[in-house]
């Protein structure tokens, strides 16, 4: 069935968060900072190494360095443009709706649990290329894989921020299953290097979601969004 890897991906990340919200009724707030520095630290390394993965290849007996211009050029036309749409203040805004809707309205943590922990599970290699092949060749293995990390992630949110990171399984689903129904028509204009592209500063908006969870001078990383498409684009001028 078409389809099925994104709804056991979004099944997961319910359940995960359902269980991380279990653990947070038992955690005083000491403890509830304590673990929201220990998974932004995390997050940091994942995208750290997401980043060093694609950009960093073994030529001879040293390391050379690939796609920083790229990086550079691509993050900051994507700034420009997200500045211009301000997605952040749309994810906010769409994050305030579902806090109202829900009736925790009271929440102070439920936006952020939900803008963090969608970026994280949205941003990224898998969230592209297993919904690609689940549409493409009915493969969901790639997703299913993803459902299990993503299960664990959105556990350990919620843990910290609560019902909100529970939230992030909607634009999930969007997300997948707009890509999974779209395949046929994605697969043509995608290529091998352009997925890396991708992929490598996808990892790098991963540490900077990080990098909000720790330090107090936030990242617009929602307006950066944009970014993963001038890559892409980046990628197809240099043939």
């Amino acid at each position: 069935m078409i389809g099925i890897g994104t709804i056991a991906n979004t099944g997961a990340v319910i359940a995960g968060g359902l269980v991380g919200m279990l653990f947070k009724r038992g955690l005083s707030q000491r403890f509830q900072d304590t673990i929201m520095q220990a998974i932004g630290l995390a997050v940091m390394f994942i995208g750290i190494s997401g980043a060093l993965e694609k950009m960093f290849t073994v030529q001879g007996s040293g390391l050379s360095a690939d796609g920083t211009m790229m990086c550079a050029v691509s993050l900051a036309a994507g700034a420009v443009i997200g500045e211009w749409l301000n997605i952040e203040r749309r994810f906010v805004k769409f994050g305030d709706w579902l806090r109202k809707k829900s009736g925790r309205e009271k929440d102070s943590k439920f936006i952020d649990g939900f803008v963090m922990t969608t970026l994280t599970i949205c941003v990224g290699a898998m969230a592209v290329i297993g919904p690609l092949q689940d549409g493409l060749a009915g493969d969901p293995s790639m997703l299913y894989t993803k459902a299990i990390l993503d299960g664990i992630i959105v556990a350990i949110f919620s843990a910290a921020f609560g019902v909100g990171a529970v939230f992030s399984a909607i634009p999930l689903l969007l997300f997948q299953g707009s890509i999974t129904l779209l395949a046929r028509g994605i697969q043509i204009f995608l290529t091998t290097p352009m997925i890396d592209s991708m992929s490598m500063l996808g990892s790098m908006l991963i540490f900077c979601v990080g990098v909000n969870m720790i330090f107090p001078v936030k990242i617009k990383v929602a307006n950066l969004l944009p970014s993963l498409v001038i890559v892409i684009l980046y990628t197809a001028w240099l043939g």
